[in-house]
């Protein structure tokens, strides 16, 4: 400053006694030509301090006080020159250096450059990148602000305002990096942790609401880290992806149970001995997953959610249909295999049941209000296609009776039984075979109920299989009966 101060000094006194003699101004400038040297040098050690300052402020806080104390003397100087330009025109080399300007923008770059530096890892390396990376930058910005908060304020003059300057670098360069990772071809999962932590986390508790940065931090006076247009297009993709997949998880949990069908064992039972497959629980856990995540990012989003899970909840009981009725087709076809048909059967119809139980609680949990209730109700109604797969089931059970008593139902009242027949007996037995296993039939598809022959036989032999029944029971077949 004592050199800047002699040359600044010799060349105004020059200036003010020949402003037009070049030569003379050139040859001061000369013989102070390593001022500038000097004073960029100074420059070098100040914005290095300034880079490490959140580190410096903790360790050695007085170093960064005599960083800002330079700053702030050359601020004067550039003041004075500038005032003084006013009157005689004269400036000095190098001057006005805005040290001031230059150590917002260092700090800026610092922010930007720590947000920047915050991920460690990628997509190939780790699938949960995206998330790691949202809590480093949590953790680093939360604990930087807390140090501007408290002692970084205590270094620099009140008018500088520098918790509120590194608050908006820090906002500034979050909202960048978000809009970066919005940019990015991002997966379902990764769309939800990025919204998330954009409309949820740093407005919360965790961040910007935390204790020790209140009353300095107002939220509601923050711009959002992404546009609503942003926002909009990656909740469109978020939807477009999710609904490709509950597509492609109810394809596959079909698949899965059609593999059940065939098995040689029983289906299990559930607490109160109603068989069961795995089918309902697969489907409602999935959605309530989904249900759960769109909770945490939006209301609005859950709702959109929600009516997409019924939407193909109604297109998946369709094709639910289908392949029951092609599993009975195929049973007909050789009714040796599947071994287990009708305790399968007896599953697929519970769970028609537990599907419309888990329908109606699911509404009940995620449809707050009616305006909500409104929405989804509008989607196609699923009882009447639950109800259709019920009975269909129902009537193939009876019909499964019929087919393995048609031969002995036959004999009654012929020359064959009257000579001596077990046809009574096997009838008896078969029947109540069959009634153990409808037993576990759960409400209200198991009832009781006249015997309601298949609608596809001929009414011929409706009537001749109820003559039947009726002649085995007049010979006192109770379990017929």
């Amino acid at each position: 400053m004592d050199l800047e101060c002699s040359r600044d000094g010799l060349m105004y006194e020059q200036y003010r006694m020949d402003s037009g003699n070049t030569r003379d101004m050139t040859l001061i400038h000369g013989y102070f030509g390593s001022t500038q040297g000097l004073s960029d040098e100074l420059a070098k050690q100040l914005w290095m301090v300034l880079q490490r300052s959140l580190v410096t402020v903790r360790r050695d806080p007085t170093l960064l006080v005599s960083v800002v104390r330079i700053i702030e003397r050359e601020e004067k100087i550039d003041r004075r020159i500038l005032d003084r330009k006013k009157q005689t025109g004269f400036v000095p080399p190098g001057r006005p250096k805005n040290w001031k300007e230059k150590m917002f923008t260092i700090l800026e770059r610092t922010v930007t450059t720590r947000i920047e530096g915050t991920q460690a890892d990628t997509r190939e390396s780790d699938k949960m990148w995206l998330v790691r990376h949202l809590e480093i930058i949590r953790k680093y910005v939360l604990d930087d602000l807390i140090v501007a908060k408290n002692l970084m304020v205590q270094c620099f003059p009140p008018h500088y305002e520098i918790f509120k300057n590194l608050l908006n670098m820090y906002h500034q360069a979050l909202s960048t990096r978000m809009q970066e990772l919005a940019s990015e071809d991002l997966e379902a999962n990764e769309i939800v942790s990025l919204l998330t932590w954009v409309l949820n986390t740093y407005t919360s508790t965790e961040m910007m609401r935390n204790m020790e940065l209140a009353p300095e931090v107002d939220v509601g006076t923050l711009e959002p880290l992404l546009s609503a247009h942003v926002v909009s297009e990656l909740l469109d993709t978020y939807m477009s992806t999710l609904t490709s997949n509950i597509i492609a998880w109810l394809r596959k949990a079909l698949e899965t149970d059609k593999k059940d069908w065939v098995k040689e064992t029983e289906p299990e039972a559930d607490q109160d001995g109603y068989y069961q497959t795995t089918l309902p629980a697969i489907v409602f856990q999935m959605f309530e997953q989904n249900l759960q995540v769109a909770a945490q990012i939006s209301e609005d989003l859950k709702t959109k959610v929600l009516v997409l899970c019924l939407q193909q909840m109604n297109s998946f009981l369709s094709r639910y249909k289908d392949e029951a009725q092609l599993y009975k087709e195929e049973h007909l076809r050789n009714r040796q295999h599947p071994h287990c048909y009708v305790q399968y059967m007896i599953a697929i119809i519970n769970n028609c049941q537990t599907f419309k139980e888990s329908i109606v609680s699911l509404k009940r949990k995620y449809l707050k209000n009616e305006v909500e209730e409104g929405v989804s109700l509008s989607q196609p109604s699923m009882d009447g296609i639950l109800d259709a797969i019920a009975k269909e089931g129902c009537s193939g059970l009876l019909e499964e009776v019929f087919l393995d008593l048609e031969q002995h139902l036959n004999e009654l009242m012929t020359k064959k039984w009257l000579l001596g027949s077990n046809a009574v007996d096997i009838i008896c037995v078969t029947v109540e075979d069959y009634f153990n296993d409808f037993a576990k039939i759960k409400k209200p598809y198991k009832k009781v109920r006249r015997w309601d022959l298949p609608q596809s036989l001929p009414s011929e032999a409706r009537e001749s299989r109820l003559l039947s029944l009726a002649t085995c029971a007049a010979f006192s077949c109770t379990a017929c009966a």
